[in-house]
C-alpha cells in the first residue's frame, strides 16, 4: 500500500506503533506502562527502557549498541488482524507537504521534532545539548527541548524530584574549566555551581541548547527538536554512578576533545548565568481560549511547552459524555493519558500494561490538513474524563511568553 493510500486510511490521522528506547547508563523508573518482565528486552547490555519516543523521525544514539532503526516511529496500517508497518520516516519523505503542511515542508524538508516519554529512577548527570554551531561541526542538529510534568504519569516522584537547571550568576568558566580538569579524580563537583529547582506537576520548563541541565527523577513528557546530541559536564552523580570522559566528548571535533576552553564554549553562558533564569524558563500551563467558554463546549485546552521557534505541546482534556471538534494550526502528534474514546475514525484508549513490540491505540499522527479542518473527539466514558498531549513543530499560535 502507498503513502498517500495510507493516510487516506486513516482518514488524515496515522496510528503509531509503541517506539522503546534503552539507555545502558540508567535505572528505568517503570512508570512507562511497559510490562515489568520487558524493562530489558533489548537485553541487558543495551540497558533497561527508560524512554518512550513519540512521532519520531530521528535514529537514537547509544553508540555501539545502537539498533537498526532504534528511535523510529512506525506507522500501522492495512488488515486490523494482520497490520503492516512502515517507518514515519518514509511516510513523511513520501507524503512531504501534503502530510506536513507548507510551511513546515518548505522550511525543514522534514519533520523536524520528536517528543519521548523520559522515565529513571534517579536524577540524570549535569549536561547540555549542542547549540547550531556546535553540532553542525559533528553533521547534527542542534537540539532545544522543553519539559513537562503529567499527573498520570508520576505516582511516585523517584529519587530526586529536582533537577538542575543553568549556573549561579556569579560562576566563572574557570571554575567550570577546573571541573573538567579533575574530571578522573571523582566528583567533578560541577552541580556546586547550579541551582536544584524542585519540580512541580502539571508545570513545566524550556531548555535552549547550550543550557546545562540535569533532570530530576518525575516521569517528563519532553517535546525536542529532531536530534540525539549531547555533552556530559558531570563526572559522578550523587547516587556514585560515574561517567567517562567520552560522554562529554563522543559529539566534538576529534582535535578539540581535550582542548577545555572549545569544551567550555559548548555552554550558552549568557543564558546559563541569567538572574532571571526561572522567570525567563520557567512554563506554567497557559490555557488556549477563554477557560469558561472552553468547559461550556465540553472540553478545557493549555498550551504547555511554548515561548520558542521551535516545538511546542498542548494538554487537551474531553470531559466524560463530550463530542468536540478541535482545531490546530499544522500537522502534530499526540498520545494518550486517560481515559478512552474516539478520534476521527480512531478508537483511541489509554492502556494499563503494554508487552514489548504490542500494539496499541494510543498514539496517532494528525496531518496538517486534518488538524486544520478539524479532528472530532468523542469521550465515549460517562466518568472519566479523555486527556491528551499534542506535540507540534513551531506552531504559530503558541505564545510567547507566560501570560503573553
Amino acid at each position: 500500500m502507498d503513502s498517500i493510500k495510507i493516510l487516506e486510511q486513516g482518514e488524515g490521522i496515522l496510528r503509531l506503533m509503541p517506539t522503546w528506547v534503552a539507555r545502558a547508563m540508567l535505572t528505568p523508573g517503570k512508570r512507562l506502562k511497559l510490562h515489568p518482565n520487558d524493562l530489558y528486552a533489548l537485553g541487558i547490555d543495551h540497558g533497561g527502557i527508560g524512554e518512550r519516543w513519540f512521532s519520531s523521525t530521528t535514529q537514537a544514539d547509544n553508540g555501539s549498541l545502537t539498533l537498526p532503526n532504534e528511535g523510529l516511529s512506525f506507522v500501522v496500517y492495512g488488515d486490523e488482524k494482520k497490520p503492516q508497518k512502515i517507518l514515519l520516516l518514509d511516510i513523511v519523505n513520501d507524503l512531504g507537504e501534503k502530510l506536513l503542511g507548507e510551511a513546515i515542508w518548505n522550511k525543514y524538508e522534514a519533520w523536524p521534532m520528536y517528543s519521548k516519554f523520559f522515565d529513571f529512577r534517579a536524577p540524570l548527570f549535569i549536561h547540555l545539548h549542542h547549540m547550531k554551531e556546535h553540532a553542525e561541526l559533528v553533521d547534527a542538529n542542534q537540539k532545544p527541548e522543553s519539559y513537562y510534568f503529567p499527573f498520570q504519569m508520576n505516582n511516585y516522584p523517584g529519587d530526586f524530584p529536582l533537577t538542575y537547571l543553568g549556573l549561579e550568576p556569579t560562576t566563572t568558566k574557570d571554575q567550570i574549566k577546573h571541573c573538567l580538569e579533575i574530571w578522573n579524580q571523582g566528583d567533578n563537583g560541577i552541580s556546586y555551581y547550579s541551582k536544584a529547582y524542585r519540580l512541580k506537576l502539571g508545570t513545566g520548563w524550556y531548555i535552549p541548547a547550550g543550557i546545562l541541565h540535569g533532570p530530576g527523577s518525575y516521569c517528563t513528557y519532553e517535546p525536542q527538536w529532531a536530534s540525539d546530541v549531547f555533552a556530559v559536564f558531570e563526572s559522578m552523580t550523587s547516587d556514585d554512578k560515574t561517567y567517562d570522559w567520552n560522554l562529554l566528548v563522543k559529539q566534538v571535533p576529534e582535535e578539540k576533545r581535550e582542548d577545555l576552553d572549545f569544551l567550555v564554549s559548548l555552554i550558552d553562558w549568557e543564558n546559563n548565568v541569567r538572574s532571571d533564569f526561572k522567570e525567563e524558563y520557567f512554563r506554567p500551563p497557559m490555557p488556549v481560549a477563554d477557560p469558561e467558554e472552553m468547559k461550556s463546549q465540553g472540553y478545557f485546552e493549555s498550551w504547555i511547552s511554548y515561548g520558542n521557534p521551535y516545538v511546542s505541546a498542548k494538554e487537551l482534556t474531553v470531559f466524560p459524555g463530550q463530542t468536540v471538534t478541535i482545531k490546530d494550526a499544522g500537522a502534530y502528534g499526540m498520545i494518550m493519558l486517560q481515559g478512552h474514546g474516539k478520534m476521527g475514525k480512531w478508537d483511541v484508549e489509554t492502556p494499563v500494561l503494554i508487552r514489548f513490540g504490542q500494539l496499541t491505540n494510543d498514539e496517532f499522527f494528525v496531518s496538517s490538513q486534518a488538524a486544520k479542518e478539524g479532528v472530532v473527539i468523542h469521550n465515549t466514558s460517562s466518568s472519566d474524563p479523555l486527556v491528551m498531549l499534542k506535540h507540534f513543530a513551531a506552531n504559530p499560535d503558541a505564545p510567547a511568553k507566560p501570560n503573553s
